[in-house]
């Protein structure tokens, strides 16, 4: 019990974790009790269970396991945190529970799964039970089907989605196990339930016999849909309903709920979308064009097979469908026109929605091919049709159906009357708004009355079926014609229709019904309106209350009238049928006075008047309801009628009509009864007036729009040019009191064409002064119609427009009274359905659009024109692009039918040619402008792809596209847009400009619309992804347009879709939802959209304006603060809008007091907090609004309080105010200016952000002032106020104003006095990155000046980094950058001459040519400028980088680090001489150059100099001849290449890994790979050096990523292959520097650490395969010399890796196994040599002591196979060992050569065909060989060299015939040349010339190889051949330690290898070559300059230094010396 007390004192979240399952259990027991008491479901208490309930249930104690479930269940029903452990638990349950055999454990598995669900965790569930599926145990898989099954019955198909479900059911029913197949069967059986036949398809292609069983068990199930039992925590009201229910036991829970579960699901969804593209044949298109019908029929069969998947995945179609097309239309074989209707059905139904974009080019090919009578292929297209009229909507079609209405074909009518009939019944009450119906029901009317009885039927199917849909009500206004007799076949037709959604049209067909329906139905559509506000503001309407204002044809009335009249039960209809004479007499005698009657048509006129008077007292008194109103007119217009001859009984009969008019209902038919008469007098002088009043009263009547139409043709059929004018004086004065709406402006504009060209001027005034009034209301498009007109004409209707200009129309006086008007009453509501046109005046524009005479361009749109808008060639491209603009700019106005140029247009719009992407926007605006509303059609074919060019990198390509997009909103309304998927798969691209541009266009446009489409919803989590976007921009237009999409789709909506979000995300997403609920935009309210009248959009916005912010509209151009204000809470934005102005005008007095506030180390202490990151880093692009906040708050200590608010107002005056109060201040404030220094420059970094100029101007004068003030004080800027203002002064340095740039170079000249040129350096740099040219070249001028100014100390981080990324400028496109970019380098020329070409790196040759003509331009203006006087001090206030600069140039080398690390490696080798300090060492180059006397040198050093120089004796200097290799140094290319190499071992590892990039680009292209010739083992040096820096130093540094350095160790590996894989470079490699290399590879073959590194293995690998590439490539000889040393060495040393010798050995085997082709390649002698030195140091007992006999058998294989492949003539080679006799070596051979029993059994002259350096071309005698190979010895040898080369001469002259060519072959470049030249010399002075001072290198060269004493000086380059020289004369390295003058040829002075791995450098001393090569890049400028100085017998040369450090002092005190003779 011991074990269990200690447990039981444990904490219960411990005892849970105990490792003893006692323990847990009791945990388990005691965590369920606490479970159930804690009340508080966020108690922290909670939180300490979140990581443990995963172990809960995956308890490995089947007992502890239950408990742990118990007590899971009980923590995720009662924590609030408990969604977060979902996935890990769930997975828990499936994995380890469901495994289980006790059936509770399963049951608890389960309720735990069902309990996450009910808190809202359903997608995780479902995602993990979904993956159980895929488990290997079937217990696992049954529990888990079954777990699914429960929560769907619970839960219901709206909380288990059913999509991923149904997808994978299928394969349950193929599983082995029984038991899986029966739970999969109860599923599906539950699955069926809920959305029945849906289930069908998924499961066709399980097997039969269980399909059976499920068809079984299915018809068994009830009818009635099954309910949601259980409910999610946010559904509870559901569930109080759901309860409520079941305790009344009523099932008659609501209906319509129900229906929408039953058919939430479409089988569609349930389906996978198959990719039938790529699967098409091959051939198809060249097959579909096939004369044979058989191949074209064969083509379309393959394709009709893939259309019959029922789900397709999106592609483009274009092509098939055109092809489908192209047969459908124009296949002379029936059959084939029908399998080709077949895959159009199969493509729209596969494709949905998806494939509207193409229904506009099919459907009217399919109707124009119903005139087949062939029935299958009339039904072939029926269901074509059929299916596509699914994808799109009759909106979309109803002008290609209106088109074939009037065919004379009869069957073409009646398939397209029954083909609406058929789509009626897919359209609603709302989706068929009048704007359709009316034009589809006035052609259907037309077909009624068709003579073909087939036509006759169809139009009264379809007219049936339209009134079944939207009710008679609305049906009946466009059947006034009809008899009583088709009326009732219509309403026939009706009742017959069978609707597919029952229930609901059920109320439709009911009179009173649809009319109570209606206004409800319409109400969301017509909040569509107000979006007009997009539009052009056009005149606006001031009475917003008034119906007919509206920017629609007829507003919805909102006047008493107007509003009772919809609801009037039932009104009179709006035309009587004609009466006859006697029927109107009749009711006239019923109503009027029998003397009245009579008396009428009198002949005396007193009677006719009485009469009159009688009439109109009869009419006044009677009853409006038994007026008979008709019969009452016809009795005025009875003989005789309007011809009355006596003015006042005309009056008086005039002044009846307009009473009738008005008291009595008056129809059309009455009145056209008396327009004629009315028409006739209105010109008349006395009754004239009665007539007017009467036609007002029947426009009162019958509505305006009828009466003027009427009225005005009328008027203009007779010839009365009196009357003309005053019709139109009536119609104007009419227009100003009813109001424009409704006007039929095509009826009448081309009568008021004709009176505009009468001859009567009365006419033409009055026709101008209508045209006034009109423009009034329409706006300037009321222009379009008279542009043809005649200029005289036109400038008379321009000024008659520019009078009315600015007015806005008056509210109308009178409306239409009657339920007549209900008609036009209605058009208002159908333009709001169509979204309108968007914007205040879109209804009038809208109006106009639709009455322009429009052009069908379509037959223009040719096939060749589509073909040259598709071509390969561009220039034929944009010809086809200009064709097509030509046509419509031409054609002015056209109908929507524009052929196929929708997809050849969409094409274009993703050209490669950024030109014509542009052209063809241009040509979408003109199709906007030309095209109109009908433009609606074409959005998803043009109008979507223009939103995917808003993704364009470049700027003017997305500006035009977003022009393009606003032109097509403005015709279109933004419904459409915003209709199905398209905008949503948009912004899914990831493309920053394209979803910056959509969601700032939506944030602009989604405020002004009262409704949207629901499928907004669709863009919901794009937005969401967008607020997380890495582009910050992106993230800012997100966030500001999140309040536009809550305002439509609601805060709900929104947070609920954060569900599917991360748990991070989701947390960010909701707090920006909550901000943006507070500041979410108000909807435009209904009546606004009067306010839009014609006009401007501000009276319909403003109410959404304003609720956003009142500084919206200030121009604070980009300032953070109006972000915030938009951004923050409602109450923050008011407090900001107004506190400013509040609280100056109270503290006016308190100005007087100080501004800043001096704080003690306050500075410091914001400094400090932003190195600890407690702040935000002053670093951004642009500045956010936690910048802005974070100043403000900091300012807020030590600024005054209303400076603070003047500085952050929102006007910027304000601003310029407050630096004016500043400026004043400055000097009086110095100190507290100072100790705010850092928040003052951050504040006018701010305003670098401004666009204004004023403020701009005044930022910069203020900061002269104070840079001015500082430098007074001598005040230095920290590098913290520099980081945060440099930066944006530079961004200023590129503004287009030549003011603002110079005021902004001023400030950089005084910023470089109190903070360091050097740091200024670097912000201009990074200015020079930037993308505005402006601001590049500004940058590099201000470089150029800092160089000449401050010299090259400025250059950060390296003079030679800084100034390639200067040249890089000089190829730029821009020609001020280019210029600025030479004038930098030029400067740079100025201060370091010719360094500069090494200083910029490798340039094109263009680029090169123009620098050097500027130097050259630039040297003749000026000589180069001797260093300034000042520089000395100036470099010491520069506080110099480098401290020991005291000239202004470092020496001239690149980067002194990479030279001091070489260095350094070289200090390590036992350093013993005293080296020279750098401090004391004086650039002799630049002091040479310098002519000036500034210097003077100390005698102190001459008189040391002396001292030291005394013992030494100097070799006789001879001037210098340099072999013509030097001379290719000074071209850059050696150059840059000597630089890269410096780099590579550099010790910093980027820098590194750059340089070894460089050269891998240069080895890898064969045509460069020559440049690196001469240059390998100087790179092979660099490179094994780094691999001993990395071994040594960067294995070893913890601080460093591994992943770097394996970086770098791949870097060099990759070089090294490239450079081994071609031989002619490989064989250029030195035997030491081989040597070398071996070991550094071997090296780090056996390097431990690496293996242990990820991808350590790998490098491994690739070394291995390195180290064979190298012995297969290298010069052999050079090889097997390198590896026998390599061997000695490793042998002599104990120190390495024992494995090492032993690679070795295995390299030199393989070199032993190459023998047998090599041996002819290489130099047998010197392999002998090394053979030889191995045995001295080796002899055979001492090898034989060793642990293994490896080496020894290793070295007599060797020796064995060189026998046995040269067999005696090996004794031959012998000639470079010394001393033969004591050599071990010669014995050896001997005794294998007798060994093998044949002295001369090979080829007596293989010996004589060796290449190497010794090899003598046929020349066969011995003793020449001897002779020559003596002489040669001498050369190579340092002290007989010249007795070497008199030898030489007289051989030569001896025997002219000698060749030497075989000795010189194989050495380098130099020694030839230098042999030549010695040769050279030798004769001239034998010939007695003049002895010139020639130089023999050689003293330049003498330089002692030991590793001491060269750690600090420069060795002269040529040194490097040098050495090389001597090693391939001797064979060996130069390894003695003595000083000048000891042997260098004993080889047992070689020291221990060990120095090698402690990463010294080796024996071998390549470090050495390495200073050597470096060092050209110091001297080869010098040696350039001394090679053309005139001075040649000068005492010494530079070159003539000597290894010792005496020597190398003599050289100084040589080169001092004349410095100071040519001062003098």
């Amino acid at each position: 019990m011991g074990d269990d007390s200690e447990w039981m004192k444990l904490p219960i979240d411990q005892k849970c974790e105990h490792k003893v399952w006692k323990a847990r259990l009791n945990g388990y027991e005691e965590a369920l009790k606490l479970f159930q008491k804690i009340e508080d479901e966020k108690s922290p208490e909670w939180g300490k269970y979140l990581g443990l309930i995963k172990k809960f249930v995956t308890d490995s104690n089947a007992v502890a396991q239950l408990k742990g479930l118990e007590a899971a269940l009980a923590f995720i029903e009662n924590a609030h945190v408990a969604g977060k452990t979902t996935g890990e638990v769930v997975s828990g349950v499936v994995t380890k529970v469901f495994n289980q055999p006790k059936a509770r454990a399963k049951e608890m598995g389960t309720d735990i799964c069902l309990m996450y669900i009910e808190i809202e965790k359903a997608e995780v569930v479902q995602d993990e039970l979904l993956k159980g599926l895929d488990n290997k145990n079937p217990k696992i898989v049954v529990a888990c089907i079954e777990t699914l099954r429960k929560a769907l019955s619970e839960f219901g198909s709206k909380i288990v989605t059913l999509k991923p479900v149904v997808k994978v059911l299928s394969k349950q029913f193929e599983s082995r196990e029984k038991a899986v197949r029966d739970e999969a069967k109860l599923l599906a059986v539950e699955i069926y339930k809920w959305i029945r036949d849906a289930l069908r398809p998924p499961l066709q292609n399980i097997n039969s016999v269980q399909l059976k069983e499920l068809e079984e068990e299915w018809v068994k199930l009830p009818s009635s849909p099954p309910k949601q039992i259980r409910f999610l925590r946010s559904q509870q009201d559901l569930k109080a309903k759901f309860e409520q229910q079941q305790a009344q036991g009523g099932e008659q829970s609501d209906g319509e709920d129900e229906v929408d579960t039953v058919t939430a699901v479409d089988p569609y969804e349930l389906l996978e979308a198959v990719e039938i593209l790529s699967k098409m044949p091959k051939d198809f298109f060249e097959k579909i064009e096939a004369k044979k019908w058989q191949e074209r029929k064969e083509a379309l069969e393959a394709v009709e097979a893939l259309t019959k998947n029922p789900k397709l995945e999106n592609g483009d179609y274009g092509d098939l469908v055109r092809a489908l097309k192209k047969v459908v239309g124009k296949d002379a074989n029936v059959m084939l026109v029908s399998v080709a209707a077949k895959c159009l059905a199969g493509l729209a139904t596969g494709l949905r929605k998806k494939f509207g974009t193409y229904a506009g080019q099919v459907v009217p090919t399919i109707l124009e091919k119903f005139k087949e009578k062939k029935p299958q292929v009339v039904q072939a297209l029926q269901e074509a049709i059929d299916a596509i009229f699914l994808t799109t909507t009759l909106q979309n079609l109803s002008e290609d159906i209106l088109a074939v209405m009037d065919n004379k074909n009869p069957s073409i009518k009646q398939q397209a009357s029954l083909f609406l009939a058929r789509s009626f019944r897919h359209c609603t009450q709302s989706t068929l708004p009048k704007s359709v119906l009316k034009p589809l029901c006035a052609a259907l009317i037309k077909q009624v009355n068709d003579s073909a009885p087939e036509v006759r039927d169809a139009a009264f199917e379809a007219l049936g079926t339209a009134m079944k849909v939207v009710g008679e009500k609305a049906v009946n206004p466009f059947l006034a014609d009809l008899d009583k007799l088709k009326l009732d076949k219509i309403k026939e037709c009706a009742d017959k229709v069978e609707l597919p959604g029952g229930k609901k049209s059920a109320g439709v067909g009911s009179g009173g019904g649809g009319g109570d329906k209606k206004p409800a139905a319409k109400a969301p559509p017509a909040a569509e309106a107000p979006p007009k506000s997009s539009a052009p503001p056009r005149k606006t309407q001031t009475a917003a209350s008034k119906s007919s204002a509206g920017p629609s044809k007829k507003g919805k009335p909102a006047s008493a009238a107007g509003g009772k009249s919809k609801k009037a039960p039932e009104s009179k209809d709006l035309t009587e049928s004609e009466l006859s004479a006697e029927v109107c007499e009749e009711l006239a005698a019923g109503v009027l006075p029998a003397s009245c009657l009579q008396q009428l048509d009198s002949a005396n006129w007193k009677e006719r008047l009485a009469s009159m008077e009688e009439f109109q007292r009869a009419v006044e008194t009677m009853d409006k309801a038994v007026m008979p109103c008709q019969a009452l007119v016809r009795m005025l217009a009875k003989k005789p009628g309007w011809k009355e001859t006596n003015f006042q009984v005309m009056q008086m009969k005039l002044h009846i009509v307009a009473l009738i008019a008005q008291r009595g209902q008056f129809s059309k038919t009455s009145a056209s009864v008396v327009l004629d008469g009315l028409v006739d007098k209105v010109g008349d002088v006395k009754c004239g007036g009665n007539a007017k009043e009467g036609l007002t009263a029947i426009g009162e009547a019958c509505s305006l729009p009828w009466t003027a139409e009427q009225v005005v043709s009328m008027a203009f059929a007779q010839k009365n040019p009196k009357n003309q004018a005053e019709t139109l004086n009536w119609l104007a004065n009419a227009m100003k009191e009813f109001g424009f709406a409704g006007i039929n402006v095509k009826g009448f504009i081309n009568n008021v064409k004709t009176a505009l060209g009468a001859t009567n001027p009365a006419v033409r005034t009055a026709a101008i002064t209508l045209l006034g009034v009109m423009y009034l209301y329409m706006g300037a498009p009321l222009r379009m119609f008279f542009e043809d007109e005649k200029p005289a004409l036109l400038s008379q209707i321009d000024a008659e427009f520019e009078k009315m200009q600015g007015r806005s129309p008056p509210a109308p006086i009178r409306f239409t009274k009657k339920a007549a008007t209900e008609e036009d009453g209605d058009e208002g509501e159908e333009q709001e359905e169509d979204g309108g046109g968007g914007g205040g005046g879109g209804g009038g524009g809208q109006d106009i659009m639709d009455l322009l005479p429009r052009t069908d361009i379509g037959d223009k749109i040719t096939s060749d024109l589509i073909s040259k808008i598709e071509d390969k060639n561009w220039k034929i491209r944009k010809e086809g692009l200009d064709e097509a603009a030509a046509i419509i700019s031409e054609a002015k106005f056209i109908t929507a039918n524009i052929g196929e140029l929708p997809l050849a247009l969409k094409a274009r719009l993703g050209d490669s040619n950024k030109i014509l992407v542009q052209q063809t926007l241009t040509i979408l605006q003109q199709l906007a402008t030309a095209m109109g509303p009908g433009l609606k059609q074409h959005i998803k074919a043009l109008g979507i792809p223009v939103i995917t060019v808003l993704g364009d990198s470049k700027v003017n390509v997305r500006t035009a596209a977003m022009t393009t997009l606003q032109a097509w909103v403005e015709q279109t309304g933004m419904k459409e847009w915003l209709e199905g998927e398209d905008l949503s798969e948009e912004l899914k691209r990831e493309n920053p400009f394209l979803r910056q541009e959509v969601l700032g266009w939506l944030a602009e446009k989604l405020p002004t619309l009262r409704t949207v489409p629901g499928d907004l919803m669709l863009c919901v989590p794009q937005l969401y992804s967008c607020l997380e976007d890495r582009n910050g921009d992106v993230r800012k237009k997100a966030q500001d347009a999140l309040p536009t999409f809550m305002m439509h789709l609601g805060y709900d909506k929104m947070s609920k879709a954060t569900g599917k979000l991360k748990p991070a995300s989701k947390d960010q997403v909701v707090a920006m939802l909550e901000k943006a609920r507070a500041v979410m935009p108000a909807k435009p309210a209904a009546p606004a959209k009067a306010g839009g009248g014609k006009g401007s959009a501000e009276p319909s916005r403003s109410a959404s304006a304003a609720s956003r912010s009142q500084p919206a509209s200030d121009e604070f151009d980009s300032k953070p603060e109006v972000k915030k204000v938009r951004g923050g809470a409602a109450a923050k934005k008011g407090a900001a809008g107004k506190k400013p102005a509040a609280k100056s005008l109270k503290d006016d007095e308190d100005k007087s007091g100080p501004i800043f506030i001096l704080i003690p180390n306050a500075k410091e202490q914001r400094i400090k907090e932003e190195k600890q990151l407690k702040i935000l880093k002053w670093n951004f692009i642009t500045p956010r609004d936690e910048y802005v906040e974070q100043l403000k708050t900091q300012m807020s200590t030590c600024f005054a309080k209303w400076l603070q608010d003047e500085l952050f107002h929102f006007d910027f005056q304000r601003h310029v105010k407050a630096i004016g109060v500043m400026i004043e201040r400055l000097e009086s404030e110095s100190d507290a200016t100072i100790s705010c220094l850092d928040l003052i420059l951050k504040w006018f970094t701010l305003r670098f952000f401004d666009t204004n100029t004023t403020v701009l101007m005044k930022v910069l004068e203020y900061l002269k002032l104070l840079f001015a003030m500082l430098d007074r004080e001598n005040y230095h800027l920290t590098e913290y106020e520099a980081n945060s203002f440099a930066p944006y002064l530079i961004l200023k340095v590129g503004e287009s104003k030549d003011v603002v740039r110079k005021d902004v170079r001023a400030i950089l000249t005084m910023l470089c006095k109190v903070y360091p040129a050097s740091k200024v350096f670097p912000f201009l740099m990074d200015g020079t990155k930037s993308k505005n040219s402006k601001q590049r070249a500004e940058c590099l001028e201000e470089l150029g000046c800092l160089i000449e100014g401050y010299g090259m100390n400025v250059c950060q981080p390296t003079p030679a980094k800084s100034l390639k990324e200067i040249a890089v400028h000089i190829g730029d496109r821009d020609t001020s950058v280019r210029n600025a970019a030479l004038n930098t380098v030029v400067a740079v020329y100025n201060v370091c001459g010719d360094q500069v070409y090494k200083l910029i790196g490798n340039l094109s040759e263009k680029d090169m040519s123009m620098l050097e003509e500027r130097i050259k331009r630039s040297a003749k203006k000026t000589p180069a400028a001797p260093p300034k006087q000042s520089a000395t001090e100036r470099s010491q206030r520069e506080h110099p980088t480098n401290p020991n600069a005291t000239f202004l140039r470092k020496p001239a080398q690149e980067d002194p680090n990479k030279l001091n690390q070489a260095r350094q490696n070289a200090q390590h080798s036992e350093s013993s001489h005293p080296s020279i300090p750098k401090e004391f060492q004086l650039d002799l180059d630049m002091i040479e150059m310098d002519q000036s006397r500034v210097c003077e040198l100390p005698d102190l050093v001459q008189h040391k100099l002396d001292e030291l120089l005394e013992p030494i004796m100097i070799p006789e200097p001879k001037m210098r001849s340099v072999s013509p290799h030097f001379d290719d140094l000074h071209n850059s290319t050696a150059s840059t290449i000597n630089f890269v190499i410096s780099q590579v071992a550099s010790g910093d590892i980027n820098t590194s890994i750059q340089a070894l990039a460089q050269i891998d680009e240069v080895l890898r292209q064969e045509d460069k790979a020559e440049v690196m010739s001469g240059h390998i083992d100087q790179f092979l040096i660099a490179t094994f050096m780094q691999l001993r820096l990395i071994y040594s130093t960067h294995m070893a540094d913890d601080r460093l990523d591994k992943k770097d350095i394996i970086k770098l160790y791949s870097c060099i590996i990759g070089n090294m292959l490239s450079l081994f894989s071609m031989e002619s470079l490989a064989r250029e490699a030195s035997m030491g520097v081989l040597k070398d290399l071996m070991h550094g590879l071997i090296t780090l073959m056996l390097d431990g650490r690496v293996e242990d590194i990820e991808d350590g293995q790998q490098l491994i690998r690739s070394v291995n395969m390195l180290v064979i590439r190298v012995l297969e490539k290298s010069d052999q000889t050079n090889m097997i010399s390198a590896l026998l040393v390599l061997l000695q060495d490793s042998l002599v040393t104990t120190a390495g890796p024992p494995m090492f010798s032993e690679l070795v050995m295995k390299c030199l085997w393989r070199m032993i196994r190459f023998l047998p082709e090599t041996i002819n390649s290489i130099n047998l002698d010197r392999i002998l040599l090394d053979v030889h030195n191995f045995m001295k140091v080796f002899p055979k007992e001492k090898l034989k002591q060793l642990k293994s006999d490896v080496p020894h058998r290793t070295l007599k294989t060797l020796l064995h196979t060189l026998c046995k492949l040269t067999g005696a003539k090996i004794l031959d080679h012998l000639s470079m060992i010394e001393n033969r006799n004591e050599s071990e070596l010669e014995a050896h051979l001997r005794r294998v050569v007798k060994h093998s029993g044949n002295l001369s059994g090979l080829k007596s002259d293989r010996g004589n065909e060796k290449t190497g350096l010794r090899t003598e071309d046929r020349m066969s005698k011995a003793k020449v060989s001897d002779i020559l190979s003596e002489i040669f010895k001498k050369i190579g040898s340092k002290e007989n060299t010249k007795e070497g080369l008199t030898e030489l001469y007289e051989y030569k002259q001896k025997y002219s015939d000698a060749d030497l060519e075989p000795f010189l072959k194989n050495t380098s470049q130099f020694f030839q040349s230098y042999v030549e030249r010695g040769l050279r010399v030798i004769e001239s002075e034998r010939e007695g010339k003049t002895r010139i001072q020639t130089s023999t290198v050689i003293p330049q060269h003498g330089v002692d190889s030991s590793l001491s004493s060269n750690n600090e000086e420069l060795k002269p380059a040529v040194y490097y051949e040098r050495l090389k020289i001597l090693r391939q004369r001797q064979g060996l390295e130069n390894t003695s330690r003595q000083g000048v003058g000891g042997s260098e040829d004993e080889p047992q002075q070689r020291p221990p290898i060990s120095s090698l791995l402690s990463s010294k450098p080796s024996v071998a001393s390549s470090t050495d070559m390495l200073h050597s090569k470096l060092s050209q890049l110091k001297e080869s400028r010098e040696l350039y300059q001394q090679e053309h100085n005139a001075h040649s017998h000068s005492p010494t040369h530079a070159h003539t230094r000597s290894a010792s450090p005496a020597a190398n002092l003599d050289d100084l005190k040589k080169r001092l010396e004349r410095i100071k003779s040519n001062r003098q």
